[in-house]
């Protein structure tokens, strides 16, 4: 068996490289992508070292996590012990991931692949299997994009969850509960009454209407007409002006609630003058929530002990 080290060598660079470039982005580092590029040629090195020097202590256990901490330290400089432990942390993290992903992969295509200490080696003659190295440079990218994406978007979901509360709203006499996030970019207010609006959707706050009186309600915002509005809702629906992010005028139908109290880190935080803009659509598409909460209500609403 003949095994090309440019080849296995330069491939290996470019793994390496690019888990480098996710470590980064997880860790929010501001690294230039020189110092990639040199943490990634350090970390290739153990290409030929390994296969000149397979029984040297590189190649045990404790060889190989003293050669990442090196990496670690070449491309991101050493700021802080923590710091540094993070980065390992996750230089290991994202090269399980991304590996397991590959041979995943792998294993469902079928594809024949070999992996070895010193990277992703796929032998039958020369290069190797051109199938199984075609794969590696395409699949790579693509895992590496998905574990990147759904990591962002875990720890979005994770900030969200953090947001989250138990939101209770009275409306004519009936109170329902529902779950509520609170948006720091929500800062709708009533120009005439300066009250803040918070959002609701409709699978919340249909609950309150029969289907007849919601369906005008409906019509009356699609259409722009009020006269649609059902007489007997005319004492809680009122009309909020707001200019969009792209400048345009727009406007909402929104409720007045007799009170909106909100269970926030233990205390009851209720709040009487507050209107529910109505969103005649869901807020989220996995329906986590169905109560936009407006910030300004958690500093100027009265709070009482859970």
């Amino acid at each position: 068996m003949t095994i090309y080290l440019d080849a296995v060598w330069v491939l290996n660079f470019l793994l390496d490289f690019m888990l480098l470039m996710l470590t980064q982005a997880l860790c929010r580092e501001s690294s230039p992508k020189s110092r990639l590029i040199i943490g990634a040629f350090f970390a290739s090195l153990i290409v030929p070292m390994t296969l000149y020097f397979p029984n040297s202590y590189i190649t045990t256990v404790f060889g190989k996590i003293l050669y990442s901490i090196l990496i670690i330290l070449v491309t991101f400089r050493f700021i802080s012990f923590n710091r540094m432990i993070k980065q390992l942390l996750l230089f290991y993290f994202v090269s399980f991931a991304i590996g397991g992903g590959m041979f995943a992969a792998h294993y469902l295509l079928q594809s024949p692949v070999a992996i070895t200490a010193a990277g992703f080696l796929s032998f039958s003659s020369g290069y190797g299997d051109p199938i199984s190295w075609i794969f590696v440079v395409i699949g790579f990218p693509i895992v590496f994009w998905f574990t990147k994406n759904r990591l962002d978007k875990h720890a979005i979901e994770k900030i969200r969850y953090d947001q989250l509360y138990e939101v209770s709203i009275t409306i004519n006499n009936r109170t329902l509960t529902t779950t509520g996030f609170i948006d720091s970019g929500n800062q709708l207010v009533d120009p005439l009454t300066k009250r803040p609006v918070v959002i609701c959707d409709e699978v919340f706050l249909q609950q309150w209407f029969i289907r007849e009186d919601w369906q005008h309600l409906k019509r009356a915002y699609e259409e722009f007409n009020m006269e649609q509005i059902p007489k007997s809702l005319e004492n809680y629906i009122q009309v909020v002006p707001f200019h969009g992010v792209e400048g345009k005028s727009n406007f909402l139908l929104a409720i007045r609630p007799e009170k909106l109290t909100i269970l926030y880190e233990n205390h009851h935080i209720v709040a009487t003058k507050v209107l529910i803009g109505i969103q005649f659509a869901d807020l989220t598409k996995d329906k986590r929530y169905h109560c936009l909460l407006h910030p300004q209500i958690i500093k100027l609403a009265t709070i009482h002990s859970a």
